[in-house]
């Protein structure tokens, strides 16, 4: 077991913080103010620190986004901020597209969604998770992975279809020109889908609705 007087758990340590300890604040600053995202990346490295043993090889981000999934869903429960973050999900508009018409039915369509979906689509859109990755983060197979990406997706297309108009016209021709390599479709389609999922105007560039086989054929 590796321990703080082990070199080779030290060495390991080191090398897991310098790689990961960026994109973990960048996940954590995505979901939470930046003081309390400050103290979730402080617990989850200090879960890894004493669970060193516990990491896999090669997958030492996505074992951490896991745990720091874990540590903010303790920190929503304990100061009963849902409802909060929720709203600011719906304000947190690019400035550039602040004024656009449809941002109002897009909000209203991830609104729609479960925390749950929503996360599901951050992490594609944001951490760019293929199924894999995503099984580790969620505590489930890569096909239960998919299939949850999938129907989540579809929930967000329903929604913006139900509420007509421009945001579900707009949502499917972005769909048609970002991020056809689903979760792993380039810098491009990511940010575009980061966009979207803050609340921009093309919610749907997060993807097109695949079937879960589909989806799960681009894990290659």
């Amino acid at each position: 077991m590796s321990t703080a007087a082990d070199p080779d758990g030290d060495e390991r340590f080191a090398r897991l913080f310098r790689a990961c300890f960026q994109p973990l604040s960048a996940y954590a600053l995505r979901r939470a103010p930046p003081e309390e995202a400050m103290d979730v990346v402080a617990e989850t490295l200090t879960i890894a620190w004493r669970r060193l043993d516990s990491i896999p090889r090669g997958a030492e981000l996505p074992w951490l986004y896991g745990v720091a999934r874990r540590v903010l869903a303790n920190q929503r429960r304990s100061t009963n901020r849902h409802h909060a973050l929720v709203e600011r999900l719906a304000r947190e508009v690019h400035p550039a597209v602040e004024s656009a018409p449809e941002d109002a039915g897009c909000a209203a369509a991830l609104a729609r969604l479960t925390p749950d979906e929503r996360e599901l689509l951050r992490l594609v859109a944001w951490e760019g998770l293929r199924p894999a990755q995503l099984a580790l983060v969620l505590g489930c197979s890569p096909n239960a992975a998919a299939i949850r990406v999938h129907r989540a997706r579809s929930r967000l297309r329903a929604a913006l279809e139900s509420a007509g108009g421009d945001s579900a016209a707009k949502g499917d021709s972005a769909a048609k020109g970002a991020a056809q390599g689903g979760p792993s479709g380039g810098a491009d389609a990511r940010a575009a889908g980061g966009a979207a999922v803050r609340g921009g105007p093309s919610a749907e560039r997060i993807g097109p609705v695949r079937t879960s086989s589909e989806w799960r054929s681009h894990d290659g």
